[in-house]
């Protein structure tokens, strides 16, 4: 299917506004990411170049910047989303319950959403076998939660023609991987529903910190003047507000203090309100027609 028909066209200011119960204005989605990069193996990002910057296995100075995120720097990203009552959503490699069961049955035992993110941190294009992958995060995501997770972000927000049937088939039902809009919309496939959550580039770590090379308060600034647009113009329809960190990033004692700043203010808000992603999906869904898309 041609990708441009695989979501309909939609201006915001023709659509019916959806809207929030009490003084809701802006949906606040938070997503942490929890990812496996195998030591062995190429790693999918580097922090530190080598002399004459070429590519070596094992790249131990940059397995241990991601070693680092989730041997410490989670644990400040929980304690700081737990201190204001924010339940994330965390987009997890099928692998993470294995390779790291403390942080994976911390999340689980906070009451986290599974979010599957592959089965391996690879991009969808070069991995082996698409629909295996796919299956795979499901199967394993499942027998750790309990219940089938219902979202799915490709590392990278990766993916092929062929991705969205296979999630569908493999019973996902959402995806975070259009970044086209601040509402959810409809992915069309040949095998039933998808629909897209709006995940973000623009409040994520990974192109601010390790492309843009800014500052460590820059998240925490840019945040506040997206939600300040956000909350102007949630006042007639209601926005979605994606904030997305990885522990290696933003679980650093000089980037948390931005973070957990980001929350108390926003918990403050009576406009603002926490969502997972399916919590968003559910909403979404029991005020909006798919044939208005």
């Amino acid at each position: 299917m041609n990708i441009k028909d695989r979501i309909n066209y939609s201006a915001i200011v023709d659509r019916k506004p959806l809207i929030l119960h009490g003084d809701g204005k802006v949906i606040v989605w938070p997503v942490v990411n929890l990812e496996e990069w195998p030591p062995e193996l190429p790693l999918p990002r580097r922090v530190l170049t080598p002399p004459g910057e070429g590519g070596h296995v094992p790249d131990i100075p940059n397995w241990c910047w991601s070693e680092y995120g989730m041997r410490i720097g989670v644990w400040r990203l929980m304690e700081a989303l737990a201190e204001f009552n924010v339940t994330p959503t965390v987009s997890m490699n099928g692998t993470v319950p294995r390779a790291y069961p403390r942080v994976a049955e911390a999340a689980l035992e906070a009451g986290w959403e599974f979010m599957g993110h592959s089965y391996i941190q690879k991009p969808m294009y070069e991995v082996e076998d698409e629909a295996e992958a796919i299956f795979k995060t499901m199967e394993t995501m499942r027998d750790f939660c309990g219940y089938k997770p219902r979202g799915w972000m490709g590392p990278g927000l990766t993916q092929t023609e062929n991705t969205p049937e296979l999630l569908v088939e493999a019973g996902f039902q959402y995806t975070a991987d259009w970044i086209l809009d601040d509402q959810p919309c409809e992915v069309k496939t040949q095998k039933g529903k998808l629909y897209s959550i709006p995940y973000t580039t623009e409040l994520n770590d990974i192109p601010i910190m390790l492309s843009q090379n800014h500052v460590s308060s820059i998240l925490y600034d840019r945040t506040m003047d997206y939600f300040e647009t956000l909350l102007r113009e949630g006042e007639q329809n209601v926005r979605i507000m994606c904030i997305a960190v990885h522990p290696y990033i933003h679980g650093v004692p000089h980037r948390i203090k931005y973070f957990r700043q980001i929350f108390k203010e926003l918990s403050d808000n009576p406009a603002v309100v926490f969502m997972t992603g399916s919590e968003i999906l559910d909403w979404y869904l029991l005020q909006h027609s798919p044939q208005e898309n």
